[in-house]
């Protein structure tokens, strides 16, 4: 399908890395690329956005067919693999870098994020009240090429060993019947 059919969703749920190991698996998910968004200056760079200063958030866009998959799987599969309840922060990753966040393109978007939180608010799945912003996108600054498909090619680092492999088991085993059927399921 042509890039300029698929749909983009823009979310930032901790690092990048782990975000786009989880959302390259997923049916419907044509390409993700990881980058730079929610911040104040042009063109930043990865040495830059780990000060925190920049005000960017590490993100990434999501490239999907919205005829296999819908925003609000998306949203949930969003919502199941990070923190939603803590602030600029996931795991040992500290910082405003960190943060969970939804960057909407529409008006749409927005309103089924605000109305997803709401949903998982009213029914207490966590437990404590979601900090996850939501926010229109702004310029979206496409990371350095060593981020992208960063846990494909560094699976035997202890990083992806320990913090993304636990995300990747996670939707293998919750969200086995949204996974593309060529991926391996021994590969996931």
């Amino acid at each position: 399908m042509k890039e300029e059919n698929l749909q983009i969703a823009t979310f930032a749920n901790g690092c990048f890395w782990c975000t786009e190991a989880v959302f390259l698996r997923i049916e419907g998910v044509e390409k993700v690329v990881s980058g730079y968004t929610g911040g104040t200056i042009k063109n930043p760079a990865y040495r830059e956005i780990g000060t925190g200063r920049t005000g960017h958030a590490e993100g990434i866009q999501i490239f999907y067919d919205e005829n296999k998959v819908t925003f609000t799987t998306l949203l949930e599969l969003f919502f199941a693999t990070h923190d939603p309840t803590t602030l600029n922060r996931q795991g040992h990753d500290v910082g405003t870098q960190y943060r969970s966040a939804i960057f909407y393109n529409s008006e749409s978007q927005k309103e089924q994020a605000e109305a997803f939180i709401d949903l998982l608010e009213n029914e207490a799945v966590f437990d404590s009240p979601i900090v996850t912003e939501i926010t229109a996108l702004g310029p979206f600054y496409i990371a350095e090429a060593d981020h992208q498909m960063y846990y494909d090619r560094n699976r035997e680092t202890s990083y992806c060993q320990f913090v993304i492999d636990p995300k990747i088991n996670k939707i293998k085993k919750y969200y086995s019947t949204k996974l593309k059927e060529n991926t391996p399921k021994d590969a996931i």
